[in-house]
């Protein structure tokens, strides 16, 4: 995939500009249908669920994803892009900061 097209380019800058939990909801729901925000939800579940080793089995049971998907899933988490590990990685170091109340 070619990140340099404007177009792609714009979708990340819009993303960006996103300033709270409503906006990107609203956007979300504009830019995609409510199966495509179901499978997305669920695919990142299952990067989560990857990254604290849980099983296959027991993601597909949970998620309802086939084993195709949660093994395309262990790929992109594993592989060099590091999207899914680096958003893990944040939200995980917030969540964590928040218990501690900082």
């Amino acid at each position: 995939m070619n990140w340099n097209k404007q177009e792609y380019k714009r979708l990340v800058q819009a993303f960006l500009s996103l300033k709270n939990a409503d906006e990107a909801r609203r956007f979300l729901c504009d830019l995609l249908t409510p199966d495509e925000i179901e499978e997305f939800a669920k695919r990142f579940q299952t990067a989560e669920m990857l990254s604290e080793e849980v099983s296959y089995a027991v993601i597909q049971k949970k998620t309802g994803l086939s084993s195709t998907t949660v093994a395309r899933v262990s790929k992109w988490l594993n592989g060099k892009g590091g999207g899914y590990r680096s958003v893990i990685s944040k939200l995980h170091h917030r969540s964590t900061s928040l218990a501690r109340g900082s």
